[in-house]
C-alpha cells in the first residue's frame, strides 16, 4: 500500500473510503474491486501497480495476456513455450484483433463473401480494443467522415446525433501548477472579459486580447503558401514565443488547448495544425480560412470547418462493435483471451495462397489454417508476429509510435455542485488531467470524465509518447485516484462537493498504447509530399494485409473502419 491512501490529504479525499475502484491498462483489468485505498490489506481488496513484474509462464484471458506481446518483444516467448499444436481448423478469413477495425473486417469479408468461415483471435478477456473508450460515444462531425465508415452506419440502421456544441470547453482553470493563484474563468463571456480576470501577468493579458483580436502579420511580404511553410516549421508554442514574442504567461495558458484531443500539448503540436484547429494568433496572417494547408495533418485537414463540433454516437462505438458483432452471429467465431504469437504465409509470400496462424491458450500455442490473414492489431506488435516480412517493412512498422492516454471515469452522488458553478467542460492548464467534464446525468447519480495526457511533449510525439508511457507504467492507481479527486475537489468544492462524501466509484482507464501517430509537421518531413512509413508498413505480404488505425494512420474511427475495408480489399479483390 503506498502513502497516499493514508495520508492526512487522502483521508480527506475519502482515499480511505470503500467504493468500488477499477483499474485497465490497454483495455485489461488489473485490479478490481471494493476496496479503501490505503487501509491494511484484510479490510479490502489491495491494488497492484500496473507495473508490476508478472510471475513465471503466460496465462491467458488476465492481464498477463499483454506479458505475452512483451515476451515475444524480448525474445523470451519461444524459449519457454513449445511449437505450435495444429487444431484441425482451418477458416477462410482470420482477423487479428477484435478491435472496431478487426470486427469490421470481419463484417466486410462476410459482406462479400456471406458463406465464409471466418475467425477473430485476441488477447483480450472482452472484444473492443479502444472501442471500451469512456470517451468513445462521440465522433467527429458527420460531414468528414469516410464514406466506409457512414455506408457501415446505414446497413446497421445506426444514426448520430449531430451536436454543434459537445466538446467545447466552456471554462478554463488557471491552475496552481501553472500561475500563482487558481483561478476558474468561464469562457462563455467576451474575450476581454474573461481575460481580464486570468492571474496572468499585465504584459501577457495584453498578448492574449491581441492573439483573440489577431494582431499584426508576423510574416509580411510573404505569399500565403510560403506563410503556410514557414507555419509547418514550428510548433505552436515557439510560433507564440518565438514568432509572436508572447509573455510566457500567455503561451503556458495555451498550453494545453490541444491534450485531450491530441494526447499532447502545444509543444508538439504544429502551428500549421494550430492555426487549422481555430487556436488564437493566425488572423493576422490573412490566411484562407476556407480550405487548409497541404502541410496540415490529415485528420485537421478532413475534419476542416467542423472543428468543435461533433456527433454522438448511442451507445458509443463499442454500441456499434456490438451491433456489427450481432449481425454476424454464428457465422464468425471469436475467441478471446488467445494472444497471436506467430502467422506465416504457407510458402514464398509472391505465391502462397494460405497461411497459418499460431494463438496462445493460456497453456499452449495452438494453429490454424487461414486462407487470409488481417492484422488489425498495433503496428508496433506485427514485426514479432511475421518475422519473414522485409527489412523495410519491418522498419517502417517500429516507426508507429503510439500516443499514451489515461481516462477516469468518476461517479458521482449529485451534480448539484456542478449546477451552481455553471461550468460542464473544464480545461486545466497545467495539472495532471487536462479536461475535467460532466458527461451523464442518470438516476443514479452523476458521470464525471477526466482526460490526462502523459506524453512528455517537449520531446516531441514519438519521444514524448514512449517517455510518458514509461512513466506512466510505473504510475500507482491510487496516485491516479488521489490526483482525479484532488482535482474535482478544486474545481467543485467551492460549489459544497465534498469528494469524501460524494465520490462513489472510480475507473482508471490507461491507454499505454493510446491513439494512432499521425503524419504531422514539424516532426515528419515527408509529409504531405511522401513516401510516408505508413504505405511501407501497410504494404500487402502474401495472404497478409495489414488493418486498424495505425495503418492510416490516425486516431479517428472512421480511420479504422476504411482501414478494414482497404484490407479486405487487397485479399478478396
Amino acid at each position: 500500500m503506498g502513502d497516499i491512501g493514508r495520508s492526512a490529504a487522502g483521508r480527506e479525499l475519502g482515499m480511505r473510503r470503500a467504493i468500488s475502484r477499477r483499474d485497465f491498462f490497454d483495455g485489461v483489468a488489473v485490479t478490481a474491486g471494493v476496496a479503501a485505498v490505503g487501509v491494511p490489506e484484510a479490510a479490502g481488496t489491495a491494488y497492484a501497480a500496473a507495473s508490476a513484474p508478472a510471475p513465471a509462464g503466460f496465462h491467458g484471458g488476465t492481464s498477463q495476456a499483454l506479458s505475452v506481446l512483451h515476451a515475444l518483444r524480448d525474445g523470451r516467448f519461444w524459449q519457454h513455450a513449445d511449437p505450435p499444436v495444429p487444431t484441425g481448423e482451418s477458416y477462410d478469413l482470420v482477423v487479428v484483433g477484435a478491435g472496431l477495425s478487426g470486427v469490421s473486417a470481419a463484417h466486410e469479408w462476410l459482406r462479400r463473401h456471406p458463406r465464409a468461415r471466418v475467425l477473430i483471435l485476441d488477447n483480450h478477456e472482452v472484444a473492443g480494443g479502444h472501442a471500451q473508450r469512456p470517451g468513445s460515444g462521440w465522433t467527429a462531425a458527420p460531414a468528414s467522415w469516410t464514406p466506409e465508415f457512414g455506408e457501415l452506419l446505414d446497413r446497421l440502421g445506426l444514426a448520430a446525433t449531430p451536436c454543434q456544441e459537445c466538446g467545447a470547453d466552456d471554462s478554463v482553470m488557471c491552475d496552481r501548477e501553472t500561475f500563482p493563484v487558481e483561478t476558474l474563468v468561464s469562457t462563455g463571456a467576451p474575450v476581454d472579459g474573461w481575460i481580464g480576470r486570468l492571474p496572468v501577468a499585465d504584459d501577457a493579458r495584453a498578448d492574449l486580447l491581441r492573439l483573440y483580436a489577431g494582431g499584426p502579420d508576423p510574416f509580411p511580404g510573404l505569399s500565403p503558401e510560403d506563410k503556410q511553410e514557414r507555419l509547418a516549421g514550428l510548433t505552436y508554442s515557439r510560433y507564440l514565443l518565438e514568432t509572436l514574442g508572447v509573455h510566457p504567461d500567455a503561451e503556458r495558458f495555451c498550453r494545453t488547448m490541444p491534450s485531450a484531443a491530441w494526447g499532447y500539448d502545444a509543444r508538439a503540436l504544429g502551428a500549421v495544425d494550430a492555426w487549422g484547429l481555430g487556436y488564437p494568433g493566425f488572423a493576422g496572417l490573412g490566411l484562407d480560412a476556407g480550405k487548409p494547408s497541404p502541410f496540415n495533418a490529415p485528420t485537421v485537414a478532413k475534419e476542416w470547418g467542423t472543428a468543435g463540433r461533433v456527433a454522438h454516437l448511442p451507445g458509443g462505438l463499442h454500441g456499434l462493435l456490438r451491433a456489427m458483432l450481432d449481425g454476424l452471429g454464428r457465422k464468425v467465431r471469436l475467441r478471446l483471451s488467445s494472444p497471436v504469437v506467430s502467422v506465416r504465409n504457407d510458402g514464398p509470400a509472391e505465391t502462397a495462397a494460405s497461411a497459418t496462424v499460431g494463438y496462445f491458450d493460456g497453456h499452449e500455442v495452438r494453429s490454424v489454417g487461414a486462407g487470409a490473414v488481417i492484422l488489425a492489431c498495433w503496428h508496433a506488435v506485427v514485426p514479432h508476429l511475421v518475422p519473414d516480412l522485409p527489412g523495410d517493412q519491418r522498419e517502417a512498422l517500429r516507426a508507429a509510435v503510439k500516443t499514451p492516454l489515461v481516462e477516469a471515469v468518476v461517479r458521482l452522488r449529485s451534480g448539484d455542485a456542478w449546477r451552481r458553478l455553471g461550468v460542464a467542460r473544464t480545461r486545466w492548464t497545467g495539472a495532471y488531467w487536462s479536461l475535467s467534464e460532466l458527461v451523464r446525468h442518470s438516476g443514479d447519480g452523476v458521470t464525471a470524465r477526466l482526460v490526462a495526457a502523459p506524453c512528455r511533449s517537449e520531446l516531441g510525439p514519438a519521444e514524448g509518447s514512449a517517455a510518458g508511457r514509461q512513466a506512466l507504467l510505473r504510475t500507482p492507481y491510487e496516485t491516479l485516484e488521489f490526483s482525479a479527486r484532488d482535482q474535482l475537489a478544486r474545481l467543485l468544492g467551492p460549489a459544497g462537493f465534498d469528494p469524501g462524501r460524494d465520490v462513489e466509484a472510480v475507473a482508471v482507464y490507461r491507454w499505454g498504447h493510446g491513439y494512432s501517430p499521425e503524419y504531422c509537421r514539424p516532426w515528419h518531413a515527408f509529409h504531405p509530399d511522401g513516401p510516408s512509413p505508413a504505405e511501407t508498413a501497410r504494404r500487402r505480404f502474401g495472404r497478409i494485409a495489414l488493418a486498424g488505425s495505425d495503418s492510416a494512420p490516425a486516431a479517428r474511427a472512421d480511420a479504422a473502419v476504411t482501414a478494414a475495408c482497404r484490407a479486405v480489399r487487397e485479399l478478396a479483390g
